[in-house]
């Protein structure tokens, strides 16, 4: 298989590294197909998008007929046998603005049954970040009504359909879990070892590796972030306070609340409790902290390999951990400064 190149920054360009665990997960739905929709979920810049783009080049290998859309990122690949539903696809995304992506995301669905009418028989679709574009709303129809009607209705025989939704956003996995629709998977931010591989393909000169793990977590997003302003901790720390909105989050606290933040700040599991549910279901809104990641680290509810079971270092509790440690020091840097 084939290591693809991936813009870290807009001027550095990187091998895939690791993922080793995540990728043969791959191997083992192209061989073994699925049952249900595989919704892989993690903190921002985790790698998700990636490593979606690395498993088309596995694809390939195996003989699928492949079809990615990423909305967020206006990004997609239409890699199909039949010339005429390839041409029509492109047509469909190429297109696509703004509000459209809802009606392209299920303008795919319809054509991906074209193709197994016309017989192909091994098919991959991967929606990366559609639920934004969809409506976070609308995410768990789309799952019941789009990728797993594939599955379990299709039209004609096949031999393996895979069908792989990836999304930060935890909100909608509430709605998506009730249900059996889907297998959740999350995947969390690099291995120590993986975004070692990352950072030494990295020039110039920077931070050593330790100061740049104790900072991103292994967030390869923060990494290209960090390494794109030269190394600017303030400039990245500011930019999510902006990016979040925390100031006005912050103000919107009572005085219970912001107690409650400080102690999360120290060890994120204080927000597991009855009076610390509702803070945590914002920052989760907020994209700031990862709530379902309950022990034990079983390896067969993760994409990948799964954070230590607590490192608070890192801002990793039990139950509920820290997007990066930069997430939580913006949120310490804002809750430090606020009006009382």
């Amino acid at each position: 298989m084939r290591r693809i190149r991936l813009n870290l920054a807009p001027d550095l360009q990187v091998e895939f590294a690791d993922r080793e665990r995540a990728l043969s997960r791959i191997k083992y739905w192209a061989e073994h197909g699925m049952g249900v929709v595989q919704v892989v979920y993690g903190p921002e810049g985790c790698g998700k998008t990636a490593w979606l783009l690395q498993a088309i080049e596995l694809l390939r290998d195996y003989g699928f007929d492949v079809i990615y859309i990423n909305p967020i990122e206006r990004d997609f690949l239409a890699e199909v046998g039949i010339e005429d539903i390839r041409r029509r696809l492109i047509e469909i995304l190429r297109e696509v603005t703004g509000d459209a992506w809802a009606r392209a995301a299920w303008a795919i669905i319809d054509l991906v049954k074209e193709l197994i009418r016309a017989g192909r028989r091994r098919i991959a679709v991967l929606a990366d970040d559609v639920f934004q574009a969809i409506g976070l709303d609308r995410a768990a129809i789309y799952i019941k009504g789009g990728l797993l009607g594939l599955i379990e209705y299709p039209p004609r025989d096949y031999d393996v359909v895979i069908t792989v939704a990836a999304t930060s956003e935890g909100v909608s996995l509430r709605e998506i879990g009730r249900h059996r629709w889907a297998d959740l998977l999350a995947m969390w931010n690099m291995s120590r070892e993986g975004f070692r591989q990352l950072y030494e393909q990295i020039p110039g000169v920077k931070p050593n590796f330790d100061e740049v793990w104790r900072l991103t977590g292994g967030n390869p997003k923060l990494l290209g972030r960090l390494y794109e302003i030269n190394w600017s901790v303030d400039d990245v720390i500011n930019r999510l306070v902006r990016g979040k909105e925390l100031i006005s989050f912050i103000q919107s606290l009572n005085k219970d609340d912001r107690e409650l933040l400080m102690k999360a700040l120290e060890d994120p599991d204080a927000l597991m409790s009855r009076e610390g549910i509702p803070l945590m279901n914002k920052l989760v809104e907020l994209n700031l902290v990862i709530d379902n990641i309950y022990p034990p680290r079983d390896e067969t509810l993760w994409i990948d390999q799964p954070p230590p079971d607590k490192d608070l270092g890192l801002g990793i509790g039990k139950y509920v951990a820290w997007q990066s440690p930069l997430h939580r020091d913006a949120v310490k840097r804002t809750l430090g400064g606020s009006i009382e």
